[in-house]
């Protein structure tokens, strides 16, 4: 690889686990749910859980 294309590739932020993740709604990056890969943070997912056909069990 030269130099300039070195310098054109900036490197992505990561975190000390290599997390790349982000809410798909809202761009946060903390408190993701990954499960099924739904990719929603927490906040995001209460407010459409339920049109998704999520139930709420306690």
């Amino acid at each position: 690889m030269s130099e300039t294309q070195a310098e054109e590739q900036e490197p992505e932020e990561t975190t000390r686990t290599g997390n790349t993740l982000e809410c798909r709604r809202c761009g946060r990056k903390d408190g993701l749910v990954t499960r099924y890969e739904i990719n929603l943070c927490r906040q995001c997912f209460r407010e459409v859980a339920r049109d998704m056909g999520a139930k709420k069990y306690s």
